[in-house]
């Protein structure tokens, strides 16, 4: 890859090779080109172990014949010609069986980019990552520990075209940051991701990774046992990540299941949580349309604690009789479906040290690892806690304690919750291109912690 980032394919060429394969197709389709241009620099130890350039793209098309679609993909844009034609030979073999023709996007649907590319990003190149790094591993140093992590800037771009005349292209910045500091058995983490590298000061990342990693040594034991917590952003992110998982989406409305198919509107959460998919904000990783040139909407899941919408794209809005909301999204090797992918927990007023000032005994968490779906009809998630957690005693934190499992439903933690932190923290979304999560802290009553 070049030096420089801004060595970007750029709208011509890529909706020229998605116009090739449309028009190989010789039936209606549609087809998009993801491209991800990343720069990261990975250290470890007292050096940096790992400076890597990667370039990912990919074309994939869809030949909607009369009885159903067809797809195929490749890495080669030179091949464009090559997919268009072999989705509509997959398409014309199908039979009934395979289902009526989709609906294809119509043009005319305006999108902001204004947001998404930022010179701060592309500014923060092999030279400012690498003294970034070097203050990590200096930081760590004097205190006796050691630091690891990333530190990276990426450019996308995406062009989604189709037969009806959709012809859209855009490119977004992107930064991202991952801070480890061990010290004995004390550790401490912080991570962030973002369009603007300048919204954000990776300075105060290092210094809260070594603090935690220095208060966090010498942990005790806990008890299993239902805890008042406070969980950082981190960690409330990891839960919220669930929730294309735990039926927000059309395909599960459609089939009837999940929360907005049997309990629209009813109270699951405190009044004071809302959570939605929204690509209309700076924060996060908003891109303005999906994979099928859809706008994306602003779709709220839970509505002031209450059950709210799920995410749609054309195949599922087409079957529900309603509008896509946007959120096509077809993943490595996984069948097509509606997916969220900036979701958000809408922060409240109160800063870690005022949630932590209403437990008078509990522990602090400051992230969730190895989070897994337990059983998505009750929002069962189970994990374990990792790095800087620490008792709360009287209102203020105590010493620390040893990490361990968990296993907890998403709802009724949000129904138990009673402080929103106002500081959000974002973290991508595991399999979700260009996904992600943004959360503040949480204060949440009766956490049930299975620590060993």
């Amino acid at each position: 890859m070049k030096d420089d980032l801004l060595q970007l394919r750029g709208a011509d060429q890529l909706l020229g090779r998605v116009a090739e394969a449309l028009q190989a197709m010789e039936m209606p389709g549609e087809g998009f080109i993801t491209s991800r241009l990343g720069e990261y620099t990975r250290f470890a130890g007292d050096r940096i172990h790992q400076p890597q350039a990667i370039e990912e793209c990919q074309l994939m098309v869809r030949a909607a014949g009369a009885h159903g679609g067809a797809r195929a993909g490749t890495t080669r844009l030179e091949s464009a010609a090559a997919a268009g034609r072999e989705a509509s030979r997959l398409a014309r073999g199908l039979t009934v069986l395979g289902g009526g023709r989709q609906a294809l996007a119509r043009p005319g649907q305006r999108v902001d980019t204004s947001s998404l590319w930022h010179q701060g990003t592309l500014d923060f190149t092999a030279p400012a990552r690498a003294a970034l790094a070097a203050r990590a591993i200096h930081d760590a140093g004097v205190v006796g520990a050691t630091a690891c992590g990333m530190f990276s800037r990426v450019v996308i771009e995406l062009a989604v075209g189709n037969s009806e005349g959709v012809a859209l292209y855009t490119r977004a910045t992107e930064a991202s940051f991952s801070v480890l500091v061990r010290r004995d058995e004390g550790s401490g983490y912080r991570g962030d991701l973002v369009r603007d590298v300048c919204t954000v000061e990776p300075e105060r990342f290092i210094e809260g990774a070594v603090a935690d990693a220095v208060l966090s040594g010498h942990p005790e034991p806990l008890a299993p046992g239902s805890y008042d917590v406070v969980l950082g952003p981190l960690a409330v992110g990891d839960m919220i990540g669930f929730f294309g998982s735990l039926g927000f989406t059309g395909d599960a409305l459609a089939a009837g299941h999940g929360p907005v198919a049997q309990r629209r509107g009813v109270r699951v959460a405190d009044d004071m949580i809302t959570v939605r998919d929204d690509a209309g904000r700076p924060t996060g990783l908003p891109i303005p349309f999906d994979l099928e040139g859809v706008a994306k909407q602003n779709v709220t899941m839970l509505d002031q604690g209450r059950i709210g919408d799920a995410v749609l794209d054309l195949g599922t809005a087409t079957t529900l009789g309603r509008q896509s909301t946007g959120h096509a999204h077809i993943g490595r090797e996984e069948a097509p479906a509606p997916t969220p992918a900036n979701l958000m927990l809408e922060p409240g007023d109160a800063s870690v040290a005022e949630l932590v000032a209403g437990v008078d005994r509990g522990v602090y968490l400051s992230r969730f690892w190895y989070t897994r779906l337990v059983d998505g009809e009750q929002s069962s998630i189970t994990g374990v806690s990792r790095d800087a957690a620490f008792r709360i005693r009287d209102g203020a934190l105590g010493p620390p304690v040893a990490n361990g499992r968990f296993t907890e439903q998403v709802f009724g933690a949000l129904s138990r919750a009673d402080g929103v932190g106002k500081d959000l923290v974002s973290q991508p979304i595991p399999n979700v291109w260009n996904g992600c999560v943004t959360a503040p802290a949480l204060r949440v009553r009766g956490f049930h912690l299975g620590f060993r």
